[in-house]
């Protein structure tokens, strides 16, 4: 499994605040959640993408948005002279049903964990692309949302999620798209192969030289490449993706220091309790406390 599987492995739709709207201009939908990523997916009709230090972004039919944090989202952009009408999300269901109006789709995705939280820091502000890709899946949510079946929200979930992840890959692929340094790292041929191996197994007893063997390379250019791409040396990177993963284990109910200790590469609590404070400026059992 490779580090962008890993991340989009923590998009879950469990807990999701899901809202649909029937919005007659003019119109705004406010989305306060500062920790959270939220999908805008308009059924008809278009809107405005507005958030604090942005330019304003236009989101179509046929679009996604993913969005950062708070922000609004509004039948016109800035200036165009009129008052809308404000709602808190999720507002009503129906807010009207004119010609003029859009219907508006929206999931808020409170993200937890330290994996998971990398999407916060790698994504920008706000992504607008095309959902090609979810168009069938856009148009059923359209005929879905409104009813009241048996398992509609387990529907609903796993319906925005793909679309979300979906979104996101698209995302990752785009020329222009500012993705960190161990994304660019997976399709070179040195650098990947010892990526991979550290994400596949991450409790192995990795050393410089047992991943420049799955590179096919020397140490000198394993370590070269590696930091030209990625902006750390592997074992270093090893770490901190160890203590990533220790702190979402660490959550778990039930689990003790010593046991995620062996899940993330650690003969002894003891070490294991050193690089997890170094790294994360805690103690495991601190951590522990501040979670919960």
């Amino acid at each position: 499994m490779d580090p962008l599987d890993e991340v989009l492995r923590g998009v879950r739709a469990d807990g999701v605040v899901f809202g649909r709207s029937v919005l007659e201009p003019p119109w705004a939908v406010r989305f306060t959640d500062e920790g959270a990523l939220t999908l805008c997916v308009p059924l008809s009709g278009e809107g405005w993408i507005l958030r604090a230090d942005e330019e304003a972004r236009p989101v179509r039919f046929g679009e996604s948005a993913v969005v950062r944090g708070p922000f609004t989202v509004t039948d016109s952009p800035p200036g165009a002279g009129h008052t809308p009408r404000e709602i808190s999300f999720p507002g009503p269901p129906t807010a009207g049903d004119g010609p003029d109006s859009t219907v508006l789709l929206a999931g808020v995705y409170r993200l937890t964990g330290q994996v998971a939280r990398q999407l916060l820091r790698i994504l920008p502000p706000v992504l607008v692309l095309p959902d090609d890709e979810c168009g069938p899946l856009r148009d059923y949510l359209g005929q879905l949302v409104p009813g009241a079946r048996s398992g509609r929200q387990v529907v609903l979930d796993k319906l925005m999620e793909w679309i979300l992840v979906c979104t996101l890959r698209d995302w990752f692929d785009q020329p222009q798209a500012q993705t960190p340094g161990w994304y660019r790292a997976l399709s070179d041929d040195v650098a990947g192969p010892a990526l991979r191996a550290m994400h596949d197994a991450p409790a192995e007893p990795w050393t410089l030289a047992t991943l420049a063997d799955r590179a096919s390379v020397s140490r000198t250019t394993l370590a070269k490449r590696f930091a030209e791409l990625v902006g750390e040396p592997p074992l270093a990177y090893l770490t901190a993706w160890r203590m990533n993963l220790a702190a979402d284990l660490l959550a778990e109910p039930g689990a003790t220091v010593a046991a995620v200790a062996r899940r993330v590469g650690y003969a002894d609590a003891f070490s294991f309790s050193a690089a997890f404070k170094r790294v994360q400026g805690v103690s495991p059992s601190g951590y522990r406390r501040l979670i919960a």
